[in-house]
């Protein structure tokens, strides 16, 4: 594989990602996130940062919904398996003493 082959892979996978990036921050200003944009602007602004665009602030807005759903999830799991263990405990109790 030649040097202008392996630039030419190179750029036309750079595109697809520009391609792909502009059509989602495009489909950010359809969006609604859960968390609303004036609070995502009010804590962005309280930690120094300022922008103008609505896209970025949705994406961050998304971003902190995907991470608090994860949290979420993720507590939910641990409380399952929490449950499950002492069910478990307790049938094995009642086992033995039978």
């Amino acid at each position: 594989m030649n040097a202008q082959s392996s630039q030419q892979q190179s750029s036309d996978g750079r595109h697809d990602d520009d391609a792909a990036l502009t059509d989602f921050l495009a489909s950010l200003m359809d969006y609604t996130p859960t968390i609303p944009d004036e609070l995502v602007e009010h804590y962005l602004a309280k930690s120094g940062f300022q922008c103008p665009d609505v896209r970025l602030t949705r994406l961050v807005a998304v971003a902190t919904q995907k991470f608090v759903a994860d949290v979420a999830t993720d507590a939910l799991q641990q409380c399952k398996a929490r449950q499950s263990a002492v069910v478990k405990d307790k049938r094995d109790k009642q086992q033995k003493v039978i």
